[in-house]
């Protein structure tokens, strides 16, 4: 019997005190301000307050609970740093740790999926958990033909758990919307919802990390290790060593934070390229530093891990991105206007000036104006601060846009990327990597049309 269904009263009571605590909160903070103290000083209280509780609630559980903290965690960047600064420390613990499985449910999922000689497929098995995530576990080990590897088990019950969590998550999203400024906290619990099916399959998972392990092999700049041995629940991979991100961000040095920063952006634009597939899962837990890049053993290659959201692109990224960055950069208001119009972005219904939405995007791509950009957190809490104040512009018409479902998964991917970066604090050449991957971003040149239909 599963851990998470057995613990599931204990589990719904934590999540269900936590609105109950907000409100609580509320009214104590609204007693001190009767008391005269300034209803500045006391938001930033409460927000402390309530950020603290929920991270420490999120963080001892499995399931829909950690993997809401982990996609939650990457936007601390976007906090005021008196709030960030006193429970970053439980957000980094968020991307690399929870509380391990039984060694003997460990046993039993093993001998069901790989049968009861399941020992005998291993030269050495660690019964305690390398690392663990928000439905299963990893365990080191040595396989038959010596290779170390990887062994990802699935925590028994890890559907239910996940889906209890986010519905219960999803009927208080309101409450915890302000935590993050200018982010809606509801379509990311649907959107995790949605994908919960997908991330259970580790079947799927094995041909993802598989497409990208073969892609890759021999890259200098990227790993991705093989797929070895995939069954219902038990997903074993080659072992990686490295540096996790979520250590660099703590204490790492500039070079390694510029060169992790770096290589981030160029697999978050090369990786639907070459693949045809968007690893859509970029918290710093997925992610290694691992020194022998192509400049030696001093330089550095990005070690990227777990495959079990992907989303599927088989053209690579769209276009239209590409193309409406490059025009925005370029001025071309109306241009810009009218390929938004066309892909959905504003509605029908919805007449805006295509100067203000220039002026509105403008500020957002930055990074990609400049040779290179250095992100930080004071810029990402600037632009959270501009979409996230009702008296601000920006704030009134982006409530006016629309995003279209294709690009929903795109566009949290990409944020989240921008949230890590920022938490790096690295100096990134984003327009190299626009240039070099993005399609529609650098336009065709009608010379090599012709080229190409005389070849033909």
């Amino acid at each position: 019997m599963s851990d998470l269904p057995r613990k599931a009263v204990t589990r719904t009571a934590k999540l269900a005190a936590l609105p109950l605590g907000i409100a609580g909160r509320a009214t104590w903070g609204f007693g001190k301000r009767i008391v005269g103290e300034s209803a500045e000083l006391v938001g930033r209280e409460l927000q402390q307050r309530t950020a603290d509780q929920l991270f420490k609630v999120l963080g001892e559980l499995k399931g829909g609970a950690m993997k809401f903290g982990q996609a939650l965690s990457v936007f601390e960047s976007a906090l005021p740093e008196e709030v960030a600064g006193p429970y970053r420390a439980a957000l980094t613990k968020l991307q690399e740790a929870a509380p391990p499985m039984p060694t003997r449910t460990v046993h039993a999922v093993l001998e069901e999926r790989l049968g009861e000689g399941w020992h005998e497929l291993f030269l050495e098995f660690e019964d305690k958990p390398a690392a663990a995530a928000s439905i299963g576990q990893v365990h080191r080990g040595v396989w038959h033909d010596g290779r170390e590897v990887a062994v990802k088990v699935q925590y028994p019950g890890a559907g239910e758990a996940l889906l209890s969590d986010l519905n219960q998550l999803s009927r208080f999203s309101r409450l915890l919307g302000p935590l993050i400024p200018g982010m809606d906290i509801k379509p990311l619990i649907t959107e995790l919802k949605d994908r919960v099916s997908e991330e259970l399959d580790y079947g799927l998972e094995a041909q993802a990390q598989q497409a990208h392990a073969e892609e890759f092999t021999d890259d200098p700049d990227v790993i991705v290790p093989q797929v070895v041995h995939q069954s219902d629940q038990v997903l074993i991979t080659e072992w990686m060593d490295g540096i996790p991100l979520s250590e660099i961000i703590a204490d790492g040095s500039q070079e390694q934070r510029d060169r992790a920063g770096q290589l981030l952006a160029r697999f978050l634009f090369s990786g639907p390229a070459r693949t045809g597939l968007l690893h859509a899962d970029p918290h710093p837990g997925n992610f290694r530093l691992l020194p022998g890049g192509p400049e030696g053993e001093d330089d550095w290659r990005l070690g990227v891990l777990d495959f079990g959201t992907v989303d599927r692109l088989p053209g690579g990224l769209p276009a239209t991105i590409g193309e409406s960055l490059r025009m925005t950069l370029d001025g071309e208001a109306e241009a810009v206007y009218e390929l938004l119009c066309a892909e959905g972005f504003v509605k029908e219904t919805i007449e805006l000036d295509p100067d203000a939405v220039l002026d509105y995007l403008l500020p957002i791509i930055e990074p990609a104006e400049v040779e290179e950009f250095t992100f930080t957190r004071g810029w990402m809490r600037s632009q959270a601060a501009r979409i996230a104040d009702p008296r601000s512009p920006a704030y009134q018409l982006g409530k006016q846009l629309n995003l279209p479902p294709s690009y929903l998964l795109i566009h949290r991917v990409t944020l989240s990327t921008i949230g890590v970066l920022c938490q790096l604090g690295a100096t990134v050449r984003l327009r190299e990597e626009l240039e070099e991957w993005l399609p529609g971003f650098v336009p065709e040149d009608p010379a090599d049309g012709e080229a190409s239909v005389a070849e033909a």
